[in-house]
């Protein structure tokens, strides 16, 4: 009994050191708002919590995967990334690391960012044998072209995105065009978005490449079917990825990991929020939601960010302190 007081003490002790850390002024903070909606919708987030919860000064100023890299690398600025997917940047993240320089916070996307190819749930609900994509290839009736009567389809991407040369070598290497499907490369991303809401609004099949989080996927009840085989890298880099490649082979797509991105000097003024950064990472269903929610909205990625605050506290109140909580959700009122 004699060292309950001592462990009081210390319990105590600890606890008001985290909420003395909290109420420790932060400092002026720059936050990467990447252009895509996940992590647009993070930056706000962040913004708010920052601003609000640990009174930092936050600016956000617009970026991208390689220009912000290059910038935190070179410049230290911007301070922060919210959602850096890293694949792209791996060996000279390593070494900025190593040399303490930048810092990974939390991996922000639990389940990482999962590409593949999707059907609506709905035909999984109607046909549970079809789990895979040879399950599905083997049904054509199920996955009409809306271009060619007689023919079935498989969705792809537009040009420029590096999903189209992927989508074109999977497509050759389960022999899809044998089994009498042809592969559809809509004009623009809003054509793809078009050509799901149109499947589910005729309750017509739809097989095709997406990913997630996104908020189609936030909107339309998808299920991802497995390729079959585990996924390659070395047959990803020399030829599943590689336009027009002669021979390609049966793949999976890898999964994208996203994590926080901080700079060393982000540690040092803004120390106080380094618990929140290191713990800040949610679902691709919430985000998903959100980005349904904010596009029928026609929200602003501030206002889908405040919607987040106020319909998932159960969500963030995890990544910050009770006092950290009060004085966000008192600055939302």
């Amino acid at each position: 009994m004699s060292r309950l007081p001592v462990y009081l003490g210390a319990l105590l002790a600890t606890i008001s050191i985290r909420v003395g850390a909290a109420e420790a002024a932060c400092g002026d903070i720059s936050i990467a708002e990447m252009n895509w909606g996940s992590a647009a919708v993070a930056a706000h987030i962040d913004e708010i919590i920052l601003e609000h919860g640990y009174d930092c000064e936050v600016t956000l100023v617009p970026g991208d995967t390689i220009p912000t890299f290059t910038s935190m690398l070179t410049k230290a600025q911007p301070d922060m990334a919210p959602e850096f997917w890293i694949n792209a940047v791996r060996a000279p993240l390593a070494k900025a690391i190593g040399e303490s320089r930048l810092l990974l916070g939390a991996e922000i996307l639990q389940e990482g960012a999962v590409e593949g190819w999707w059907v609506p749930a709905f035909i999984i609900e109607a046909h549970p044998e079809i789990r895979t994509v040879d399950d599905a290839l083997a049904r054509p009736d199920l996955f009409p072209s809306p271009r060619s009567p007689g023919k079935a389809a498989v969705q792809s991407c537009p040009d420029d995105w590096s999903c189209q040369a992927t989508t074109r070598n999977l497509f050759r290497a389960f022999g899809a065009a044998d089994k009498g499907f042809e592969l559809l490369e809509p004009a623009t991303a809003e054509a793809l978005d078009g050509s799901i809401a149109s499947a589910f609004e005729t309750k017509t099949g739809w097989l095709g490449y997406y990913w997630a989080p996104t908020a189609a996927l936030g909107k339309y009840p998808m299920a991802r079917l497995s390729f079959g085989v585990t996924h390659n890298q070395v047959e990803w880099e020399n030829c599943t990825a590689v336009p027009g490649c002669a021979s390609p082979q049966r793949n999976s797509y890898p999964t994208s990991q996203a994590f926080t991105l901080v700079t060393q000097e982000f540690t040092e003024k803004a120390a106080p929020a380094m618990d929140y950064i290191r713990t800040r990472q949610w679902s691709n269903a919430t985000i998903n939601g959100i980005l349904a929610w904010q596009e029928e909205n026609r929200a602003s990625n501030r206002e889908a960010a405040e919607h987040f605050l106020k319909t998932h506290e159960e969500v963030w109140s995890k990544w910050v302190l009770p006092l950290v909580q009060k004085r966000v959700k008192t600055a939302l009122q």
